[in-house]
């Protein structure tokens, strides 16, 4: 397995915000004291298991096709629903308005329900560090009228028949093929319905007037002409899907893509067992603490921040180069790096489907 370059995702990196704000009120941490028993004793929990994703470069050109139900990270999204995709404001960053960027993908079926034979989960971030802090300032504050945010999930089902896909498993060969073709995409991202069409050449499409002046500026305004004037030269005329289906995103700016690969966080157990005789309690690393990590440290305010950091630092050291933990159960709870500020499950709304809690169900580790 490639070893990941954390450079290739240094946008995902999240620091506290400045105390002083001059726009917001100021916001009063949450007490250690509010969260509810079951959290405060996390390490006295008997632990579920945990399915860690890594990531690797795609081994086929056609790996990350959505027929083959990948776990993806970076690029472009393979979606699963192909035609219905997310559109409107739902598509874009709440604070700056701009589109929002692809991070990653869980193919993550339910067993138990025919309804959700295939599902997966789609995350997406703003790539502007200046939404993501103040997103995080958004999520400090009291139940807000309107939640703004910059780091968006979406979910999406489907039972085993469907219109999209065979109802039998892939090959994983080459041979696999979806049932029909999918909504035309934006031509610079790849990522949301490219339902705006270029007036010059009627082949590039958007999702934005923002992407079609970004295209236009980088490379369209040569090709719009060049298109044109093979389209009127050609007898055949194309439809536009399935053109956009072979190109790729014209953007520059994505993320590297990344197929990623799931291992049980259990086999790293039995690995640091074997080279750690004698357990060390209270280690932050088996690694050299640098001294970033060191003024980190120091900048902690009481035990509980300090012993939940520890406690952090030993679980992602098992196996430093995770990128996604996942653990879909009712018991399941994230791994904080610190106790403070944590969200308490009061604080997590009801499903807006059923009305029932919400339970935890993956989170990002890139640290």
């Amino acid at each position: 397995m490639s070893s990941f370059n954390g450079d290739d995702f240094k946008g995902l990196r999240i620091t506290q915000l400045d105390d002083d704000d001059e726009e917001q009120a100021p916001v009063e941490p949450i007490n250690v004291d509010e969260f509810d028993d079951d959290d405060d004793d996390d390490e006295d929990d008997e632990e579920e298991p945990v399915i860690l994703g890594f990531v690797e470069s795609p081994k086929f050109p056609w790996s990350s096709l959505r027929q083959l139900f990948p776990n993806l990270a970076g690029g472009v999204p393979a979606w699963l629903d192909p035609v219905n995709l997310p559109s409107g404001k739902s598509i874009l960053c709440d604070l700056c308005e701009e589109p929002l960027q692809f991070v990653l993908q869980l193919y993550a079926p339910l067993t138990d329900k025919e309804s959700a034979f295939h599902r997966t989960l789609f995350l997406f971030m703003c790539p502007s560090m200046s939404c993501l802090l103040r997103d995080q300032h958004e999520q400090w504050k009291r139940a807000p009228e309107k939640p703004m945010r910059s780091v968006k999930v979406f979910r999406c089902q489907l039972p085993r028949v469907n219109p999209f896909y065979s109802s039998e498993a892939p090959k994983h060969d080459g041979t696999d093929k979806p049932l029909g073709p999918g909504a035309p995409l934006c031509t610079w991202c790849g990522t949301w319905k490219g339902d705006k069409v270029c007036g010059g050449c009627k082949t590039a499409r958007y999702c934005s007037p923002k992407h079609q002046a970004l295209h236009w500026h980088r490379a369209h305004k040569i090709e719009c002409q060049q298109l044109r004037t093979v389209l009127e030269t050609s007898d055949s005329v194309n439809n536009g899907v399935s053109l956009t289906q072979v190109q790729k995103a014209a953007s520059k700016s994505l993320w590297k893509e990344f197929v990623l690969i799931n291992e049980d966080e259990s086999e790293y157990d039995t690995e640091m067992s074997e080279t750690d005789e004698v357990a060390q309690p209270m280690v932050v690393s088996k690694r050299e603490v640098d001294d970033q990590m060191k003024s980190v440290m120091k900048d902690f305010e009481g035990d509980a921040d300090k012993n939940s950091w520890v406690n952090f630092q030993q679980r992602v050291d098992k196996a430093p180069e995770q990128v996604v933990r996942y653990c879909r159960s009712s018991e399941a709870k994230p791994l904080w790096p610190m106790a403070s500020g944590r969200v308490s499950k009061s604080e997590v709304p009801n499903c807006k489907s059923c009305g029932g809690p919400r339970c935890f169900e993956f989170q990002v580790t890139l640290y």
